[in-house]
Order: structure tokens, then C-alpha cells, then sequence
């Protein structure tokens, strides 16, 4: 069996400037930059636990909070929640930080699952993961349940899918905001 790994030697800080390439329409930061900073991060912490190369597998629970303005100071705190045998758990905060208003706001928090694989690209092993903090308890056993949950949902919405009646669903979507166009 590998050797377990704290959850510090991995931890991880990427921070960015919010540049003005970096906005959208709107005038705020893009939500694809911000997404792709926390795949960044997602993987640089993961595969420094792993001590090898991680894939993204999903990324969960993205919700911007507050928007990002150019100018901010993104960072983008990274740390393993949970491994299992070969995938591991990423807990991401976002913190936006406006450097002339001293001001600071937490913008998002997401989770991101990485597989680690070996030099074949095969999934491989990843080392137990040792937990010293209450705070460190609490965050696997939450990655857990929300794996659960994940397993749970995805095996519902499948069900879900398998069992639909197109004529039913329309007759459900009667009071929906659509309309309904299909071919005789």
C-alpha cells in the first residue's frame, strides 16, 4: 500500500490578475476564464498528491456568486477533499480581491474530480489521503456524500430518460414557456 499524503503537501494557490482580454459583454470577467483557472488548479493539486498525471472527469457545483471585475486579483485555493482508488476530489475557492478598494469577496466555491493515470494513460492509484484537521474530517466526509448524491441523481435522471413518453411530455410542457413544432 502507498504511502498517505497530508492534505497541506498538496494544497495549492494559483492568483491572476483579471485583465481586460479576460471580459466579457457585460464588462465582467468571462466565466470560461474563471472556469479554466480552477481546472488549472484542480490538476496542479491533484497531481501533486498523485504523483502523477490527472485528467478532469467533472467538475461539479459551479455557481458564480458574484460577478469579477477587471482589475481583481482572482486566487483560487485548491485542496484534495477525498481520494478514492484512482480519482480525487479538488475543493476550489474563489476569491476575488480588489486591491485599490481593499475590498475582498468570496465568488465561488466548486469541486472538481480528477483521475490520475500512469505513463500507459490507465487509470492508477492514488496514495490515502491523511486527514489531521476536523475541518479535513468534514470535507471527505461531505466529498462522499456528494459523490453519493452525484451516483444517486445520475442513476434517477437515467431512469428518468428511459421512461419518457413523448406524448406525456408534452402534455407537461403545456404550461411551460415553449413551443412545441414538430413535423406531422
Amino acid at each position: 500500500m502507498q504511502a498517505g499524503k497530508r492534505v497541506s503537501f498538496s494544497k495549492t494557490t494559483i492568483t491572476e490578475l483579471m485583465i481586460p482580454s479576460y471580459a466579457n459583454f457585460g464588462g465582467k470577467i468571462h466565466g470560461g476564464i474563471l472556469l479554466s483557472l480552477i481546472d488549472k488548479v484542480a490538476y496542479a493539486c491533484a497531481s501533486k498528491h498523485a504523483g502523477n498525471y490527472c485528467v478532469t472527469v467533472s467538475v461539479d457545483n459551479v455557481e458564480f456568486l458574484q460577478p469579477v471585475e477587471v482589475g481583481d486579483l482572482v486566487s483560487l485555493h485548491a485542496s484534495v477533499n477525498y481520494v478514492g482508488k484512482t480519482s480525487l476530489i479538488v475543493g476550489i475557492k474563489v476569491i476575488a480581491e480588489n486591491v485599490k478598494q481593499g475590498s475582498v469577496k468570496h465568488t465561488n466555491t466548486s469541486y472538481v474530480t480528477m483521475v490520475a493515470k500512469d505513463e500507459d494513460d490507465k487509470p492508477t492509484q492514488v496514495p490515502p489521503l491523511i486527514l489531521e484537521e476536523s475541518e479535513e474530517v468534514r470535507r471527505f466526509f461531505e466529498a462522499m456524500k456528494r459523490k453519493e448524491l452525484k451516483f444517486s441523481f445520475n442513476k434517477k435522471m437515467d431512469e428518468t430518460k428511459e421512461a419518457m413518453n413523448l406524448k406525456e411530455a408534452i402534455e407537461l410542457l403545456s404550461d411551460q414557456k415553449c413551443d412545441i413544432r414538430l413535423p406531422r
